[in-house]
């Protein structure tokens, strides 16, 4: 019903936001990771929506990104993962750190969520694994702040695949994929760089 909603942020909650629009205040239930990224009160936002109508409920759920938003409607599709566990799985990891969990079947990292036990987590990996793609997974590789403006031989292509092999480097070490994603992520990529380097530079990242 509702795409987005932009105006005013008016009240911060642990899982629920107020953003006022048009004189009128929404209630927005949000995960914890957006709480944390949210500017503060009084500031303009711009919410993207997942509107929830049932008999005895309407609601709306709410994400600082499209990309988000998209990975939650992928999760509710699951059996056993209603908006308020795909929440609780957003609240622990972000969309890349899932969808890379999901691709290495790393049941462990989602079942890290409250209310979510390693069954719901497998059949989130079965249901999702041919919905997600390499290139989803490694899409906020190549656009990231730290990256911009480094120059990589072999271009990006090159440059995420090597992120992805070091990334499945970690998880063999016994890393959580939702760990590795985020060390890899934060490694400033170089015109000589090689998976060894980024492992080894990854790994300051993960103490």
């Amino acid at each position: 019903m509702y795409a987005y909603i932009k105006g005013t942020l008016e009240e911060i909650t642990e899982d629920n936001i107020v953003v006022e629009a048009g004189n009128i205040g929404y209630n927005v239930k949000v995960s914890t990771t957006t709480t944390e990224l949210l500017p503060g009160i009084g500031s303009e936002v711009k919410i993207y929506t997942y509107t929830l109508v049932r008999e005895d409920t309407f609601s709306l759920y709410g994400f600082l990104t499209r990309d988000d938003l998209e990975i939650f409607k992928k999760l509710i599709t699951v059996n056993g993962i209603g908006p308020k566990g795909g929440l609780a799985i957003l609240s622990v990891m972000n969309a890349d750190a899932l969808r890379f969990a999901i691709m290495a079947g790393d049941a462990k990292s989602i079942a890290k969520a409250p209310g979510v036990g390693n069954k719901t987590a497998e059949r989130v990996i079965l249901d999702l694994r041919d919905k997600i793609s390499l290139e989803d997974t490694l899409q906020g590789f190549g656009s990231s702040s730290e990256n911009a403006g480094s120059v990589v031989t072999g271009g990006a292509g090159t440059d995420n695949v090597m992120k992805k092999e070091a990334i499945e480097a970690l998880v063999a070490l016994g890393y959580s994929a939702s760990d590795a994603t985020s060390a890899v992520k934060k490694v400033e990529m170089s015109a000589d760089m090689t998976v060894e380097g980024i492992l080894k530079a990854a790994l300051k990242y993960m103490f």
